[in-house]
């Protein structure tokens, strides 16, 4: 695998051939100073162009930066609709392990870019056109926020109202809907509510993507949580539910007496009580 050093001067290196790049910025987990360092970082990099349409149209240039496993255009394709305006992306993972994010952003939609990107380090400028426009890389950027009593609020209701969903699923036996509605909705409601308890205890503090830091500040919650995702069955599936139930009651309990915040346990208990009856009435 190629280091560092080296994947960045391959970046620099193809840039500097093409003359349509006026810019080079990096973003990303590699600029964020809290996100731990491994082999799977990508290397976000965004090449600022002054004409993106003939780097499209003759791509044998992609071929300086080493030989590709796989590579996918987002912009190019059907099935996910583009999102990025005038930018266009090419996702590289090379046969060494490394990946680079590739995007080429014209000058004109340097301002759009960066209304999206948090955190972004320039690797060149010589034409300082990201000078004056990038802002000083912040630690806290990433980092989530306390809870208020409406987020809080929010959070809960949303978890009790799709749990019935759940049930719904399970009772009608499809269970690709009902796992999807538990881990989808209920337990990412649940994973919020584990990271503002952190929060409520660290101060702001960067959860990473997917909630992929949170049980680093308190590991004893790794084995609780992981055993609430068997859907391997209807069966299985039931007690999950019952089981996160249980789980995000008790930590809103526990929230909620810390914070002073409101906490609907009537509704909560109600859910519960609908829960175990519709459980019981498919096993009787």
């Amino acid at each position: 695998m190629r280091s560092e050093k080296v994947m960045y001067q391959v970046i620099l290196k193809v840039a500097r051939k093409l003359p349509q790049v006026k810019a080079i910025a990096l973003s990303g987990s590699r600029v964020n100073l809290n996100a731990p360092k491994d082999d799977f970082q990508d290397y976000d990099i965004v090449y600022i162009v002054e004409d993106k349409e003939e780097l499209l149209k003759e791509r044998g240039w992609l071929d300086e930066f080493g030989a590709r496993r796989i590579m996918q255009t987002p912009e190019e394709m059907t099935l996910f609709p583009p999102e990025l305006g005038e930018r266009f992306t090419f996702l590289m993972l090379f046969e060494d392990g490394n990946r680079i994010d590739l995007t080429l952003c014209p000058v004109a939609a340097i301002d759009e870019w960066l209304a999206n990107e948090p955190m972004v380090k320039i690797l060149e400028d010589s034409n300082h056109l990201l000078e004056d426009k990038v802002m000083p890389i912040q630690p806290e950027t990433y980092q989530m926020s306390q809870a208020s009593t409406a987020t809080f609020q929010d959070c809960c209701n949303e978890f009790w109202w799709v749990s019935t969903y759940v049930v719904k699923g399970l009772c009608r036996k499809e269970l690709t809907y009902a796992s999807d509605h538990l881990y989808n909705n209920c337990q990412q409601e649940l994973l919020r509510l584990l990271s503002w308890q952190i929060i409520f205890e660290k101060g702001p503090t960067d959860m990473g993507k997917n909630y992929k830091y949170l049980f680093s500040y308190n590991p004893q919650l790794t084995d609780e949580f992981n055993q609430l995702r068997d859907f391997t069955s209807l069966d299985n599936c039931w007690r999950s539910l019952v089981a996160t139930q249980y789980f995000f009651h008790q930590q809103a309990l526990n929230f909620s007496t810390k914070t002073g915040f409101y906490y609907d346990e009537k509704t909560a208990e109600k859910i519960m009580r609908y829960t175990k009856q519709y459980k019981e009435s498919i096993n009787s």
